[in-house]
């Protein structure tokens, strides 16, 4: 007698479990397939894609490939590069004009000397006229002085590999030159500040809406189940209205002869010639961006001090507890996991939002994802936006990891 088990068409139960198990999976894999299709094409891929141009310096090497081989001879840094390496450029950019490459390739150039744009456009329009029986250095120094500038054959010798760190460099206020980093000018000094900035006022926001949406949370979680309904669309309510008519609200709101310093003037908080300056700096930014994520704070402590059961402070009162130590070590440990949970999603939000610290910040109070918004959309230096954002998604990762380490993420609860 056999000591396997079989079904009831002989196959032993073991294989037919198997197959069973395989067909389960691949059914779940063809219905959740679409969706892994989606994040792949409209996320990952882009990510990917923009942390490759942060390194990206192809451009150089496939423009100018014969004055790379030859640049890379060029010995004496203290003067220009010899006939020969003029030669190589005058071949490679005949080229490149023919394709019209040749004003990326100054796009990219100016990215570290100044004015190079120009230069290769105005280039490309003169090289007809070049003959070949009269040296090619002699040729474009007359055409523009700038190409005997020993600090744009500098430029061109130390990006002319495929992969380059100087959007990084540039990320964090650094320069490469002569082969070696160096600090920017302090007037040139930008992302660091504005990195420390985003992170700062970030926090500032999300303890802003800690302190209001508790009280908020916690008086939505003891009301009656109608009333606080009732009350949460009123929480819900913003979520239905664009985020653009909002943070344009609050520009009224918060100008000069807005609403609110109209109110103090009325009740006589502020004279008429000492009007509050509450636009275009860190203060607006603060108070529009608390409205506008305050809701998103609200949420996870409102679902977690739902599940706190009452009869853990009227077992602390019971015991001699007054109503402010019941609250203090019993109520508000318990409520921790939804600040935590609360937090994470303001501070993380905070740190990506562009649209309303460009609009009620100024100068003085936009973030890093302005600058980043910046160079995609006007100056179109990608490179040294994904350098950016990279370096702001590292933060946040760290960040993330040192609160996971602190408090845990396993304490964070959202209800």
């Amino acid at each position: 007698m056999s000591d396997k088990i079989l079904t009831h068409d002989g196959t032993p139960l073991k294989a037919s479990l198997d197959r069973s198990l395989r067909k389960q999976k691949a059914r779940a894999f063809l219905l959740t397939a679409p969706l892994l299709l989606f994040v792949l094409v409209s996320f990952i891929f882009p990510v990917f894609d923009m942390l490759f141009r942060s390194v990206d310096n192809s451009i150089v090497g496939e423009t100018l490939p014969l004055t790379v081989k030859e640049i890379a001879k060029w010995n004496n840094h203290d003067v220009a590069p010899d006939e020969a390496v003029f030669e190589a450029l005058y071949r490679d950019l005949t080229v490149a004009v023919a394709a019209k490459k040749h004003t990326r390739l100054g796009s990219r150039i100016n990215y570290e000397y100044s004015g190079a744009s120009s230069l290769f456009r105005s280039i490309g329009r003169k090289l007809k006229n070049f003959e070949a029986d009269v040296g090619y250095k002699e040729q474009f120094i007359q055409a523009n002085k700038k190409w005997g500038n020993v600090e744009l054959w500098q430029t061109i010798y130390d990006y002319r590999t495929a992969y380059t760190e100087g959007y990084f460099l540039n990320a964090a206020d650094m320069q490469l030159a002569d082969g070696r980093y160096q600090q920017r000018d302090e007037e040139q000094r930008i992302y660091l500040k504005l990195f420390k900035r985003t992170f700062i006022m970030s926090l500032i926001i999300t303890v802003s809406c800690i302190i209001l949406g508790y009280p908020v949370a916690y008086l939505l979680s003891h009301l009656p189940m109608r009333q606080a309904n009732l009350l949460m669309i009123l929480v819900l309510l913003p979520f239905w209205t664009s985020l653009l008519v909002r943070t344009s609200a609050w520009k009224i709101l918060l100008q000069q002869q807005g609403v609110i310093n109209d109110t103090l003037v009325w009740i006589g908080l502020v004279s008429d010639d000492a009007r509050l300056i509450l636009i275009n700096n860190l203060t607006g930014t603060i108070i529009a961006m608390t409205h506008i994520l305050l809701p998103f704070m609200i949420l996870p402590l409102y679902s977690v001090m739902k599940t706190i059961s009452p009869s853990y402070v009227r077992a602390a009162k019971s015991l001699g507890a007054t109503n402010w130590t019941a609250f203090w070590r019993i109520y508000f440990p318990n409520s921790i996991p939804g600040i935590g949970a609360g937090s994470i999603l303001v501070f993380i939000l905070a740190i990506g939002y562009y649209i309303t610290p460009a609009l009620v910040g100024g100068t003085s109070g936009i973030f890093i994802s302005n600058r980043i918004a910046y160079h995609i959309s006007s100056s179109l230096n990608w490179g040294l936006a994904a350098a950016l954002g990279t370096m702001l998604l590292a933060v946040v990762l760290f960040l993330y990891w040192l609160y996971d380490k602190i408090v845990g993420i396993d304490n964070v609860k959202l209800g």
